[in-house]
C-alpha cells in the first residue's frame, strides 16, 4: 500500500522541475531572437525601415503607450466579438451538419470553396455593407476566418464517436438528442478546444486586417498604417508587438480554459477513472 502510494504521487521538487525542463527552452530561444534582433541583425546591416532595433521599439512603445494600448482595446473588442460570433455559428452548423448527414455532403464542397476565397477580399465587400467606421466591418471578417475551423473539426468530433458508444446508446433506444448530450458532444471537446485556440489567433489576425481598409483613427491596424505612412517603423513594430502580445494572450487563455474544462481527458493530462 505504502508503495502504491508513493508510486501515485509527484513531489512538488519533481513536477517543478518537469515544468522547468517544458519551459527552458522556449525561454532560451526567446532570448535569442530578442538578442538578434537588438545586436545581430544591425551589425548585417539590416536597415531600420525594415526592423528597427528592439530597444527603438520597446522606447516607442513607451512613449505611445496610451494611444497604443486604446487601440488594443478596440481591435481586441472587434476580434472577441468575431470570435464568438464566428465560434457559436461553425458549432451550431456542425450540430445540424452532424445530425443530417447527407445535408452535410452536400454542403461541406460549397464551404471548403467559400473558405478558400481569400479574406482579403472580403474587407472592401463588408466595408461596402456597414460602414468604414462600423466595427461589424471587422467583426464579420474575423467571424469568417474563425468558421471554417472551428466547423470542420467540431464535425470531425461528433462524427469520430467509436461505434461501440453508439451500439450502447441504441440499445437503451436514447433517443438522438441524448446520443449528442451523452456521447457525440463530450466527444467532441478535445477537438473543438483545438480548433478554438486556432481561431483566437485568426480573430486577431482578421481585425487587424479589416482595420487596414478603414476603421477608427485609434485603432491598431490604422496606427500601424498610419506610423508606416510617416515613416515612425518603431511605433508600427510596437503596435504589431501588441497585436502579437494580444493574440498569445487571447490563445493562452482558451488553453487555460481547456485545461479545466477537460481535465478529465487524457489530452490535457488528466486520467478517465
Amino acid at each position: 500500500m505504502t508503495a502504491i502510494a508513493h508510486e501515485g504521487t509527484r513531489p512538488p521538487e519533481r513536477a517543478l522541475g518537469r515544468r522547468l525542463a517544458y519551459w527552458l527552452p522556449a525561454v532560451v530561444v526567446f532570448a535569442l531572437g530578442i538578442a538578434a534582433w537588438q545586436w545581430f541583425l544591425p551589425w548585417i546591416g539590416i536597415e531600420r525601415y525594415l526592423l528597427p532595433p528592439f530597444s527603438d521599439v520597446v522606447t516607442a512603445f513607451w512613449d505611445e503607450r496610451d494611444q497604443l494600448l486604446k487601440g488594443a482595446l478596440i481591435t481586441f473588442k472587434e476580434a472577441l466579438a468575431g470570435f464568438a460570433v464566428g465560434c457559436s455559428a461553425a458549432f451550431v452548423s456542425a450540430l445540424v451538419l452532424a445530425r443530417w448527414r447527407p445535408f452535410g455532403n452536400a454542403l461541406m464542397p460549397y464551404l471548403i470553396a467559400a473558405n478558400a476565397v481569400p479574406i482579403i477580399a472580403f474587407a472592401p465587400i463588408t466595408n461596402a455593407w456597414f460602414g468604414l467606421l462600423n466595427p461589424w466591418s471587422k467583426i464579420v471578417i474575423a467571424a469568417v476566418l474563425c468558421f471554417f475551423p472551428v466547423l470542420v473539426n467540431t464535425l470531425r468530433g461528433l462524427t469520430s464517436v467509436r461505434p461501440e458508444s453508439l451500439e450502447l446508446m441504441r440499445s437503451y433506444a436514447a433517443p438522438q438528442r441524448a446520443v449528442f448530450l451523452r456521447v457525440r458532444i463530450p466527444n467532441s471537446l478535445p477537438f473543438v478546444f483545438a480548433a478554438l485556440k486556432v481561431a483566437s489567433v485568426l480573430a486577431m489576425i482578421g481585425a487587424v486586417v479589416g482595420d487596414y481598409f478603414g476603421g477608427s483613427i485609434d485603432a491598431l491596424g490604422v496606427q500601424i498604417l498610419s506610423a508606416t505612412s510617416l515613416s515612425r517603423y518603431e511605433t508600427a513594430w510596437a503596435a504589431i508587438l501588441v497585436a502579437s502580445a494580444m493574440g498569445i494572450l487571447f490563445y493562452a487563455t482558451i488553453a487555460l480554459i481547456e485545461r479545466f474544462a477537460l481535465a478529465w481527458h487524457p489530452s490535457t493530462g488528466g486520467r478517465k477513472s
